[in-house]
């Protein structure tokens, strides 16, 4: 019948907001974090200072999982036969929070995405959140999460099992600017590589099989093919080995590239355009194509909506402002591997701002990562993530 989708227009007045975690809750959780406020700066510190890259985080894994096992977190390292991944737990209720923590830096470039600040904020949520766990009936996790930058480390924990008992998972991402939303293109990682016959390159040039060639022919294609790409398409890469001496035909080149989309079912679709374009290169010059995958893809985010409107409420009220220049704000549709997470748990993946004019991946923006300004960064999304957490623990458990 019509009506049985009507509410009573008195009970639909009467009803009540959904419940948040209380005033107290709150208060006792900012408190906590600032207690351990300057363990949470050295680890920041100590982690920025001594950039591992994804698979090799050793000791960077080892110092987030120890200052947690210090606060009394029981710490299960290596996690499923991943050395540099752990899982830190606290707590024994039914509604399990997850805070997801990354470690690794970038070739060259340290803490340039602020992986260190993630980590910490992290760590702080869910110092915070633990001494309110039995109040709120839930369980508080850190989980570890190596090789973030093009190593697909939480698809590899999740064809593991990791993250499927996790009724909410959460981080915080650094950026230059504010932005709640999380909008990552789907990504493929691929190793490149084409071999062919060296020779040299003036007595004997009709002897050599042009691996060099092949690269230049393979990315004037994609140059070409770009124009009739969707906008929400991105294809970019480098070449790592262009050959040895410029008086030898190269015999092998290598390169790394990258292909995004709007969605896994747009990847898809691009990646055998993209393909096309480096077997041109490989039929034009007669050399051996060799395409690797350096990980799983890398899905698109799908968002915690309600979760995220309570995150930007408890931001907004630590003074963190959301009204930024768009052409600042762009961070958001960075690839990560938390978007594999995200199409099973609920999640949200915010950007906070650490100011400055220098952008991610940039060799200035780990110096923004440091210092004052990123220190109040890294306690505000502490307790602005610790604050969400028990607010979804308070609506859903």
């Amino acid at each position: 019948m019509s009506t049985s989708h009507r509410v009573n227009d008195t009970a639909a007045e009467n009803r009540q907001p959904p419940a948040l975690a209380s005033a107290d809750v709150k208060d006792g959780i900012s408190s906590r974090i600032a207690e351990v406020s300057d363990r949470l700066v050295d680890l920041s510190n100590s982690l920025h200072d001594d950039p591992e890259l994804g698979w090799q985080e050793f000791r960077s894994s080892a110092t987030v999982a120890q200052v947690l096992k210090n606060q009394g977190f029981a710490v299960e390292q290596p996690y499923l036969d991943l050395e540099t991944a752990f899982r830190a737990t606290y707590g024994a209720g039914a509604f399990t929070v997850g805070f997801l923590a990354e470690y690794d830096a970038l070739p060259g470039l340290g803490h340039a995405c602020g992986h260190n600040l993630i980590s910490a904020m992290s760590v702080g949520g869910a110092i915070g959140l633990a001494q309110m766990a039995d109040r709120l009936g839930i369980t508080v996790e850190v989980i570890g999460t190596p090789a973030e930058e093009g190593g697909g480390g939480k698809i590899e924990l999740l064809e593991r099992g990791a993250f499927t008992e996790l009724d909410f998972a959460l981080m915080a991402h650094p950026a230059p600017v504010d932005v709640a939303e999380a909008e990552p293109f789907a990504v493929a990682h691929w190793h490149i590589e084409y071999t062919g016959r060296a020779a040299h390159a003036a007595a004997y040039p009709e002897r050599g099989i042009n691996a060099n060639d092949a690269f230049l022919i393979a990315q004037t294609a994609i140059g070409l093919l770009r124009q009739q790409l969707p906008k929400s398409v991105r294809v970019h890469g480098v070449m790592t080995n262009g050959g040895e001496a410029p008086n030898a035909i190269p015999e092998k080149t290598e390169g790394r590239w990258y292909v995004r989309a709007e969605s896994m079912d747009e990847l898809l679709a691009t990646e055998k355009r993209v393909i096309d374009c480096f077997e041109a290169g490989a039929l034009a010059t007669g050399t051996q194509l060799t395409i690797t995958p350096e990980s799983k893809r890398y899905s698109e985010m799908r968002t915690d909506e309600s979760a995220l409107d309570l995150y930007r409420a408890n931001a907004e009220r630590l003074g963190r402002d959301f009204d930024v220049d768009p052409a600042a704000a762009t961070m958001n549709r960075a690839s990560t591997d938390m978007g594999n997470v995200s199409q099973i748990v609920d999640a949200i993946h915010p950007y906070i701002g650490v100011g400055g004019e220098a952008s991610n991946h940039q060799a200035a923006f780990a110096d923004s990562c440091v210092g004052p300004t990123a220190e109040k960064t890294l306690i505000d999304g502490a307790v602005a993530l610790a604050w969400t957490a028990a607010d979804v623990a308070a609506q859903r458990r």
